[in-house]
């Protein structure tokens, strides 16, 4: 399946299950912060299959804010990809991303 299936399946998911529309983007903010805490967790304990999968009920759950927002998953993705592509810079041996000027 493509990435524009799978949103697709996770919005009727989501329909039938009525958190679209019944929810508000700040109730599923909050559950993003659970499930973001979740892969903190699962990255600290080398949980790597926990860690896939809060990877994705975020996923989930932003493409429920997106669908509440009216907006699509994919057109934000390519927006941020946009904002970045043509940045130039490395990540150094502290984890600390320098840009070049």
């Amino acid at each position: 399946m493509s990435f524009a299936e799978y949103e697709m399946k996770v919005i009727q998911w989501s329909e039938k299950r009525k958190i679209i529309p019944n929810s508000t983007p700040e109730a599923q903010h909050i559950k993003l912060e659970e499930e973001v805490e979740e892969l903190r967790e699962a990255l600290f304990d080398k949980d790597h299959e926990g860690a896939v999968d809060a990877i994705g009920d975020c996923a989930v759950v932003l493409i429920n804010i997106c669908a509440l927002l009216d907006v699509n998953f994919t057109d934000c993705l390519a927006h941020a990809y946009d904002q970045i592509k043509d940045r130039k810079g490395t990540m150094n041996a502290e984890g600390i991303f320098v840009k070049e000027s």
